[in-house]
């Protein structure tokens, strides 16, 4: 009978400890650990000695930059230059020749999906579903989004007068650009890559949505990486800015130590690549 009593106080009890342990790590500490990596990420973008060709010609190589967490970025550089290859493989979409790209922390050729889920991508020729309506579209991608906020997008369409009724394949390309962004935003990703933002717009709405972005992506601590081939517009929006010419990087550091009461950033940029 003392074994039996020995077996039941001491034995069981030391077991369901272990037990009781493994389940809250497992419930909270993996959770615990996930959110301590993230909040101690200092850059949420790493670039790391990326080389890449295209059959036999070399884009870019040991290419390196970092985004810190709330900063937005720009990429600027001539056409060739390697800026959306760049957009690429940050999106996984393809795979460099050499070294690493790591989102959040992670390696873009491993990333497990929800952890993409926290990540707004916009992609130059903005794809879409022209058949649908404003609000046909905004329905068709909301429940694929947990944290989904259609506020955010049917703001910006009231911003840039466009109705919910409307079909895509009726609006202008800069329209469906911002229908784009907007359902990015609705998204509410802690991450944005953009590529070629402000595609088709005129400069009255160019204007109107570039304070509009450096808004919501402020008041939202967004981090961002974007390129564009309007150098004003990155001027007005972007806090640091990378300046690329054809393998290399000529420059990155904020953009107001690019801009001087005498220069302004298109000089910079045209001073550091030459004019053609």
């Amino acid at each position: 009978m003392q074994k039996y009593y020995n077996f039941w106080t001491y034995t069981i009890p030391k077991n369901w400890e272990i037990a009781f342990f493994t389940c809250i790590c497992a419930i909270f500490f993996v959770p615990l650990h996930s959110i301590l990596k993230y909040t101690m990420l200092t850059n949420l973008i790493e670039y790391d000695h990326v080389t890449h060709y295209y059959g036999k010609r070399l884009i870019y190589q040991d290419l390196s930059f970092s985004v810190p967490r709330g900063r937005i970025l720009g990429l600027l550089g001539k056409n060739g230059t390697g800026k959306t290859t760049t957009i690429n493989i940050l999106s996984g979409f393809i795979q460099p020749h050499a070294g690493t790209c790591r989102l959040l922390g992670y390696d873009t050729r491993t990333m497990p999906s929800k952890e993409r889920a926290r990540i707004g991508l916009l992609l130059e020729g903005h794809v879409q579903y022209p058949f649908m309506t404003i609000a046909q579209i905004e329905r068709f991608y909301a429940p694929f989004f947990p944290k989904w906020n259609k506020e955010a997008y049917y703001e910006l369409m009231r911003l840039l007068k466009v109705k919910d009724y409307q079909i895509l394949s009726q609006m202008s390309n800069g329209q469906r650009s911002q229908v784009a962004l907007g359902l990015l935003m609705a998204q509410d990703p802690e991450l944005l890559i953009l590529d070629d933002f402000s595609l088709g717009l005129d400069p009255g709405y160019r204007r109107l949505f570039v304070e509009y972005l450096r808004d919501f992506c402020k008041r939202g601590e967004k981090t961002v990486f974007l390129t564009s081939h309007i150098i004003q517009d990155l001027e007005r929006l972007v806090d640091d800015c990378i300046i690329m010419d054809y393998g290399k990087i000529l420059k990155q550091c904020p953009v107001s130590e690019l801009i001087t009461p005498e220069k302004t950033l298109e000089d910079t940029f045209i001073d550091l690549t030459g004019k053609y």
